[in-house]
């Protein structure tokens, strides 16, 4: 059996969605010797370095950058109709869209979310967006997504698709590899205090970070001190978060840390005495297993997916 995975839309940044590939894949190609996994990687990233050479994996580099999309498409167009042909693949999985689909076998399409379908930038964008969407849902002959509240959501824009759920997952083991010495190496590092709340994802609209600095803001006013570390790498908020924490007056007791290693992220997991998730949109939630996993206490905004991967009858905030 031959599979064929286009992971030209990752990069060595740290994401859920390459957690996820890692993960899921990882176990895969050790679970099924007897199959040839051929990795498209894009410009400038080792994706199969990733699998630490597991014999059945085959690179295969490809023109194509990991970033910006009008530059994927335009190296995609003159890269995959002669490649593809190259290979016969049973299965060929695609990560990002537009799809990209196999001449042989079966194509599969992984959607984490859809939050293109509640962009902010306009009508227009949402427009190309759906337009996009369909058109790869179309020409999937299977959809995978993250969870069953985003395959009900998938399923109310596009109601005739064949779509499956596949949950997110995490090796808790990797918490037990971290010393006591690792800790306090992190914590001198970046001078963190003994006790912190933390979040973690990437600066973006939807993580709902300006409402955040105000809830902390808030506490401070009413007498009660926490520090709070967010943990993320620009997506075109950074700017807007510094400022808003500059008009509060919070920028004391509010860090910002952005290329930290995994090792490290899973250190501040470790140290900190309160996770927070604050997301106005998500398709799953990574760090909420990461936090679970590390035994933290948790504040999570009110989504019916946080609510579907953990006990539902805990007590969500409304409020952030």
């Amino acid at each position: 059996m031959k599979v064929g995975l286009n992971a030209t839309c990752f990069n060595d940044r740290p994401s859920g969605a390459r957690k996820r590939f890692v993960g899921i894949y990882g176990e895969l190609v050790k679970r099924l010797p007897d199959t040839e996994f051929i990795i498209f990687e894009p410009v400038g990233s080792k994706v199969t370095a990733w699998f630490h050479e597991l014999p059945n994996i085959l690179a295969r580099p490809t023109p194509i950058p990991n970033q910006g999309r009008l530059r994927k498409f335009s190296a995609g167009i003159r890269y995959w109709p002669n490649e593809l042909t190259l290979d016969s693949f049973d299965l060929f999985e695609c990560f990002n869209m537009p799809l990209v689909k196999s001449p042989s076998g079966k194509t599969l399409l992984t959607v984490h979310d859809i939050r293109g379908m509640h962009s902010e930038k306009g009508v227009l964008d949402r427009a190309i967006f759906k337009e996009v969407l369909g058109r790869s849902f179309k020409t999937a002959n299977h959809l995978i997504t993250v969870s069953e509240t985003m395959k009900k959501e998938i399923l109310g824009f596009f109601p005739n698709i064949s779509i499956s759920v596949i949950y997110n997952g995490l090796d808790a083991r990797e918490f037990e590899q971290i010393s006591e010495s690792d800790l306090r190496a992190f914590q001198k590092k970046y001078r963190l205090p003994e006790s912190f709340a933390l979040t973690v994802g990437h600066f973006e609209k939807r993580k709902n970070y300006l409402r955040l600095i105000d809830a902390m803001a808030l506490l401070r006013d009413r007498g009660i001190t926490c520090p709070l570390l967010i943990i993320g790498n620009d997506s075109g908020e950074r700017k807007a978060v510094e400022a808003h924490m500059a008009s509060v007056n919070i920028r004391d007791s509010v860090k910002l840390l952005s290329g930290l290693t995994d090792h490290e992220v899973l250190c501040a997991y470790k140290l900190c005495c309160l996770f927070v998730f604050p997301s106005s949109y998500e398709g799953f939630g990574i760090p909420i297993l990461e936090a679970m996993a590390a035994g933290k206490p948790m504040v999570l905004s009110d989504l019916s997916v946080f609510r579907e991967i953990i006990d539902p009858e805990l007590h969500f905030s409304d409020q952030l």
